[in-house]
């Protein structure tokens, strides 16, 4: 049997984003670390997965706010989607990417239920190629594709993971 999930994420840039406080950087993108099981961690954009049932918006404002203390107040739409699948470990992912265009409420990590999320950053286009540099595939080149070429149609981008351990995984994009 595969195991399928959808996930949510949310863009929090900085800019003319009302809700934010003024000395943040322009142009700067949101990202958490997120502390594995097995010790790793690593850097995406606030989300997490969507509850049975639940919207994959509201699912997405619920793990932001659980996240990062942030209140989105309004979604400015789907930047882009990702379908990824591991028929070697058996499952598919889906994964809903949304920009956020108001928030409320002030930073704070600490108070994610699952302990997962451990520390954050407004990075800029730079910092976001460095800090995403260890993660995988799916995460990083939508989002800095995203920094890089600022669309406004939806994009949808699809990958298949081959093997059974991350250090042996194996990322092809069929979509290309």
């Amino acid at each position: 049997m595969v195991r399928a999930w959808t996930v949510a994420s949310a863009v929090i840039e900085t800019g003319d984003l009302p809700g934010l406080p003024d000395d943040l950087p322009p142009g700067a993108v949101l990202l958490v670390e997120n502390r594995r099981p097995n010790g790793t961690s690593d850097w995406t954009t606030p989300g997490g997965v969507v509850d049975e049932g639940e919207e994959p918006l509201d699912g997405l404002t619920r793990e932001v706010a659980e996240e990062t203390g942030l209140r989105v107040i309004r979604w400015g739409g789907l930047l882009y989607d990702i379908e990824a699948s591991a028929p070697d470990l058996g499952w598919n992912l889906r994964v809903e990417v949304h920009r956020a265009v108001a928030v409320a409420g002030e930073l704070s990590i600490g108070s994610d239920p699952d302990g997962i999320v451990v520390g954050s950053a407004w990075a800029a286009s730079a910092a976001c190629v460095e800090l995403l540099g260890d993660s995988h595939p799916w995460v990083r080149e939508p989002l800095l594709d995203w920094l890089e070429n600022r669309w406004t149609d939806p994009r949808t981008y699809s990958y298949v993971i081959r093997g059974t351990r991350p250090d042996e995984f194996r990322v092809e994009r069929p979509d290309r």
